[in-house]
């Protein structure tokens, strides 16, 4: 028997990106259930963006922390400026499996990953020294984290932040994930970014009204990494499982254990 089987686990991430979540869970046996808390669309303007690709020979690195920020700038770069000659040898940085895995799908490959899938250790363990570097950071429109470009500011690097794409929280939550909320049917809530969490809270406010705090108890909390666990105590009150590797399989792992122990 499976680790998860009889698990029923509520995913929250976008409709484009929980299915290779949910494939994990279920190959351990657990019955998925998806509520997007994130929907993800152009940014407002592409004029930023726009202007960085058409300077992109005046930058020595280009930062890319998360797949949607591959999917749209190499999109964007395609449209924009077909003939760009291999990104005029722009070196590049990926935080993570999962975006490394993104950049091979458009036949580019890293040039430096940190060795933990977290923004923060970025600049800590950068292989170059920082003051004089010329950084192009293409990222979320709104509600991103600015401890990256605070980092690399601070060590004398020069940081243009464009907005690629945003995150935008949907209008309401499925009904059906409503109620299966309201009669306790679900197991663990799981959340991969700080505005997962963010926006869920929103969604079942909306949807469950004043009580839905004390519906959600006896509902495991589980938290892809230290940020999303810092956002789940303050806007939940906990976090009961966290994964020691911040990936999607890092916490898979961590929820089959923590399950594991249960029995």
């Amino acid at each position: 028997m499976a680790d998860l089987t009889g698990t029923r686990i509520l995913v929250t991430r976008s409709a484009s990106q929980a299915s290779s979540f949910g494939s994990l869970l279920r190959n351990e046996g657990a019955e998925v259930l998806e509520m997007p808390t994130i929907a993800i669309t152009p940014p407002s303007s592409w004029a930023q963006l726009d202007g960085a690709i058409a300077q992109l020979e005046q930058f020595d690195w280009l930062i890319l922390t998360s797949a949607n920020a591959v999917i749209f700038f190499t999109s964007r770069l395609k449209e924009v400026s077909p003939k760009s000659p291999n990104l005029y040898g722009l070196k590049l940085a990926a935080i993570g499996k999962k975006t490394a895995s993104v950049l091979a799908d458009y036949g580019l490959s890293p040039d430096f990953t940190p060795p933990s899938f977290v923004a923060d250790s970025l600049a800590a363990h950068f292989p170059e020294p920082l003051p004089g570097q010329k950084i192009l950071f293409p990222r979320v429109e709104s509600g991103g984290r600015e401890v990256l470009v605070k980092a690399f500011r601070a060590g004398g690097a020069e940081v243009v932040e464009v907005a690629a794409y945003e995150s935008r929280c949907p209008a309401q939550a499925d009904d059906a994930v409503l109620a299966a909320l309201r009669a306790q049917q679900i197991d663990v809530v799981t959340f991969a970014s700080s505005k997962t969490v963010r926006h869920f809270v929103r969604l079942v406010e909306q949807g469950l009204g004043a009580s839905w705090l004390e519906i959600l108890k006896g509902i495991a909390i589980a938290s892809i990494g230290p940020q999303t666990s810092e956002s789940c105590r303050e806007l939940l009150g906990r976090v009961d499982v966290e994964a020691q590797e911040y990936t999607l399989e890092g916490l898979t792992a961590a929820i089959v254990n923590d399950r594991s122990r249960q029995c």
